[in-house]
């Protein structure tokens, strides 16, 4: 059963995806839909919590008038109660607890704000709602994301978990490896961590998301997709209305699992 839309003026959904290498903005619909261009610039660096800010201020400028219905933020680090925790691919120890989606909120009009990792919120666009599901995306780092039935489970950093002679996911996979050790042996990676993710998790399926999935060239295990980037927008939808952009969590009455943020 779909959540039920609000009656009023069409959703608008300000859908944001926060990078390492990249900063992207769109209005989306309900559904998922886009409605709008999308919008990018590149991530600032150093980026002090600030400076994020206003460089999202300025980025959805031409989104906000009018004003959106609801906001989406998809953040690389751990993100509790709208706050962030760690930043790792972006700032230093005083992203520590900061209020990103709420000072960015009072910049817009104080639309409804949601902000969660940026893996997991391309997982909301990826999923099928079926089993235990993994997300990775490869992109400045290795973001991580887990479902079970279509509810997100709680955030687990493996992007900074040893993995491979003390390097950690993202030191291994990331995109700074990639441009070291060429993609012949990049590849080689990929694929190991894949196994080592298969063994961790027992994934029934696994999506890769992230601007170097494009980068893969090794055929991919048969529960194994690629999912495109422009998921990281598109999984704002489900923040609010989390079975709106696929149907396929038509599980019998008895067996369904409300949507993570319901």
């Amino acid at each position: 059963m779909a959540t039920k839309k609000k009656p009023g003026r069409p959703e608008r959904i300000l859908a944001i995806d926060i990078g390492g290498t990249g900063l992207k903005a769109a209005l989306i619909g309900a559904d998922g839909d886009m409605q709008s261009e999308r919008l990018r610039v590149a991530t600032p660096h150093p980026c002090t919590p600030q400076q994020l800010v206003d460089t999202l201020a300025e980025l959805v400028a031409p989104l906000v008038a009018p004003p959106p219905t609801h906001v989406s933020i998809g953040f690389p680090g751990v993100v509790r109660n709208n706050r962030v925790l760690t930043a790792p691919n972006i700032g230093d120890a005083s992203w520590r607890d900061f209020p990103l989606a709420d000072l960015l909120a009072a910049r817009i009009g104080n639309p409804p704000v949601r902000m969660i990792n940026d893996a997991e919120m391309q997982g909301l666009a990826a999923i099928e709602g079926h089993g235990i599901e993994f997300v990775l995306t490869l992109g400045t780092g290795a973001g991580t994301a887990i479902f079970r039935d279509g509810e997100l489970m709680p955030h687990l950093e493996l992007a900074h978990h040893p993995v491979a002679k003390k390097k950690t996911y993202d030191e291994y996979i990331g995109n700074a490896a990639r441009e070291k050790v060429g993609g012949k042996r990049w590849n080689r990676r990929v694929e190991k961590i894949l196994g080592v993710l298969a063994s961790l998790v027992n994934f029934d399926r696994l999506w890769i998301g992230g601007g170097n999935a494009v980068h893969l060239t090794f055929d991919l295990p048969a529960n194994v997709g690629v999912v495109s980037n422009a998921a990281g927008i598109e999984g704002g939808a489900r923040l609010w209305h989390p079975r709106s952009v696929r149907e396929s969590r038509q599980l019998p009455a008895a067996n369904q699992r409300t949507g993570a943020f319901e």
